[in-house]
C-alpha cells in the first residue's frame, strides 16, 4: 500500500470505490455489447455475406428457411465463442505486461482505450463502409479482445492490493467490487440493449464505447488521489525489494497455493460453460421461444439478462452478511465453489422445465418465469464462485505472479466461454431439452467432486483462509513499526 491515506468509506479504502466506478463503466460497455452481439449478427447476416449459398443450403428444399436460420444462429454463436475465449485468454498477456513492464494502472488505461476503439469499430455504420463490414467486425473484436486482456486481470488485482495479508475485509471488498460489475451490466443491458434492439444495434455499440471512455476518464482523473502508489510499479520490481517475495524459485508452500489456484480455476470451466449460455442459447431462447409480451408490449429479449445483475445487487450483501454471521461454520472457498456448481445445476433444471413446456410444438413459447428462476439460481451460484475466486487468487498468488495468475484464472474462464458456444450450438442441433439436461448433470457431478476435494485443497492453502484477529489499522501499525526499526518509514505494498 502507499503512504497516501485518503481515508475510508463504509469501512473500506476509498480507492475501492474508485475501482468500483471504473469497473462499472467498463462492464457497462462489455455486457451491453455482449447482450446484443448475437442478435446483431443474426439481424445483419446479409451484410456479412451469409446467404443460403454460403451455408450450402438448397433454397428449394422444404425446410430451407429453418435450416438457414439455424445455420445463421450457429455461426453467430461460434463467433461469440471465439471472441469470448480470447477475451479470457489475453488477460494472461495483460497480467504479464503489468507484472513486468507497465504496472496495473497503465495497463488498465491502455486496455480501456483499446476497448473504446473496438466498440466504435463495431458501431461504424455499414453505409459508411460498403464491402468492409466483415473487416470492421473483426477489427472491432480484436481491439476489444486485447483491450480486455490488459484491463481485466489488473483492476481485480488492484482491489486485492488495497488490503494487507490476512485482512478479513478482502472477501467483502470483492463482493462490493462485484456489485459494481453488475451495476455496470444492468446499465449495459438497459441502455445498450434498448438502443440496439429498439433503434439500431450499431448505435448500441457506439454508446458502449462512450461508457468505456467514461471509465478511462474517471481513472485518469482520480487514481492518484485515491489509489496513491497502488498499481504504479510492476509487481516483479516490487518483489525484488520485498524480503518475502524474492526473485528466487517458489517455495513448496507457494507451489501448493498455485496448485489450488489452477485446480479450482479448472473447475470454473464447467461453471462458465453453463453460466455463459446467457449471452448465447438462453438469449436466443428468450428472443424466439419465450413469451415476452406484457399488456400488448414486447419486452426486448436482452432485458432478461438484467435479471442476473439485479439479483446480484440484491443478494450480494445478503450472502456476505450470511457468511459473516456463520463465523467458524462458514464454508471454505472450495465448498463455496461446490455450492456454486449445485446452484448452476438447479438453474438448468429450470431451463429443462421451460423446454418441456414448449415441447415439439412449432411456435409454442415458454413462460418467462422459467428464465427468471434460471437466472436466480445462476446468480446464487455466481456469488458462491466468482467474487470468491477473485479474492482467492489475490490471497494465494505469490506477489511476483499475482497478475499473471489472475490472468490464468480468466484463461480458464475463457475455455468455459468457448465451450459455452459449443453447447449453444448443440441446443440448436439436439434441442434445448437434451442440451440443458446435460449441463445440469455435468454441474451436479462437478459440485460433488469439488466437495470431496475441499479438505485437501484447504490443506494446500497453508492457512491463507485462517481468521486474522487484527484489523487493518492494527496490521498497518505493526508493519510500519517493524519497517521503521529496520529501514525507516517506507511504503508498504
Amino acid at each position: 500500500m502507499s503512504n497516501s491515506n485518503p481515508g475510508t468509506l463504509f469501512g473500506h479504502p476509498k480507492g475501492l470505490f474508485l475501482l468500483f466506478g471504473t469497473e462499472m463503466w467498463e462492464r457497462m460497455s462489455y455486457y451491453g455489447m455482449r447482450g446484443i452481439f448475437v442478435l446483431y449478427l443474426v439481424a445483419f447476416a446479409s451484410s456479412f455475406g451469409w446467404d443460403m449459398a454460403y451455408f450450402g443450403i438448397d433454397p428449394t428444399a422444404d425446410d430451407a428457411e429453418k435450416l438457414f436460420n439455424t445455420a445463421i444462429q450457429s455461426k453467430a454463436l461460434g463467433i461469440l465463442g471465439i471472441y469470448a475465449f480470447f477475451v479470457y485468454v489475453t488477460p494472461v498477456l495483460g497480467g504479464w505486461m503489468a507484472d513486468n513492464v507497465w504496472g496495473q494502472r497503465k495497463s488498465i488505461i491502455v486496455g480501456g482505450l483499446l476497448m473504446m476503439l473496438g466498440q466504435f469499430a463495431l458501431g461504424t455504420p455499414h453505409a459508411m463502409i460498403p464491402g468492409m463490414e466483415t473487416t470492421f467486425l473483426w477489427i472491432g473484436l480484436i481491439l476489444l479482445i486485447f483491450g480486455n486482456g490488459f484491463f481485466k486481470p489488473n483492476i481485480s488485482t488492484m482491489v486485492g492490493d488495497l488490503y494487507t495479508e490476512g485482512d478479513k475485509r478482502r472477501d467483502a471488498a470483492f463482493t462490493i467490487f462485484y456489485m459494481g460489475i453488475n451495476l455496470g451490466s444492468i446499465l449495459g443491458y438497459l441502455v445498450v440493449g434498448t438502443i440496439g434492439e429498439k433503434i439500431n444495434y450499431q448505435y448500441g455499440f457506439l454508446v458502449a464505447g462512450l461508457g468505456m471512455l467514461a471509465g478511462v476518464i474517471l481513472q485518469l482523473a482520480l487514481s492518484k488521489k485515491y489509489l496513491g502508489n497502488v498499481g504504479v510499479e510492476p509487481a516483479a520490481k516490487l518483489a525484488k525489494t520485498d524480503k518475502t517475495a524474492s526473485s528466487g524459485p517458489l517455495t513448496s508452500e507457494e507451489r501448493d497455493r498455485v496448485k489450488v489456484i489452477l485446480i479450482m480455476s479448472f473447475f470454473t470451466i464447467i461453471f462458465w460453460l453453463g453460466f455463459e449460455q446467457a449471452a448465447g442459447s438462453m438469449n436466443l431462447f428468450a428472443k424466439y421461444k419465450t413469451d415476452l409480451v406484457f399488456f400488448g408490449w414486447e419486452m426486448p429479449a436482452s432485458w432478461l439478462q438484467m435479471v442476473n445483475p439485479i439479483f446480484v445487487i440484491i443478494l450480494a450483501p445478503i450472502f456476505a452478511a450470511m457468511f459473516l454471521k456463520m463465523g467458524a461454520a462458514e464454508p471454505n472457498s472450495p465448498k463455496k465453489f461446490s455450492l456454486g456448481m449445485f446452484f448452476l445445476g438447479l438453474g438448468f433444471i429450470s431451463m429443462v422445465m421451460a423446454a418441456l413446456q414448449i415441447g415439439d410444438t412449432e411456435g409454442a413459447k415458454a413462460h418467462v418465469i422459467w428464465l427468471v428462476l434460471a437466472y436466480l439460481f445462476h446468480t446464487m451460484g455466481e456469488l458462491c464462485l466468482s467474487p470468491i475466486g477473485l479474492s482467492m487468487v489475490t490471497k494465494l498468488a505469490p506477489l511476483k505472479y499475482t497478475s499473471l495468475l489472475m490472468g490464468m484464472w480468466f484463461f480458464f474462464s475463457g475455455v468455459g466461454n468457448y465451450l459455452a458456444a459449443w453447447v449453444g450450438q448443440m441446443v440448436g442441433e439436439t434441442g434445448p431439452l437434451q442440451a440443458f439436461s446435460g449441463v445440469a448433470i455435468m454441474a451436479f457431478i462437478a459440485g460433488i467432486c469439488l466437495w470431496l476435494l475441499s479438505d485437501k485443497l484447504v490443506d494446500w492453502m497453508h492457512g491463507a483462509e485462517d481468521s486474522q484477529p487484527q484489523n487493518l489499522n492494527e496490521k498497518l501499525e505493526e508493519e510500519l513499526s517493524i519497517t521503521a526499526t529496520h529501514e525507516g518509514m517506507s511504503d508498504k505494498h
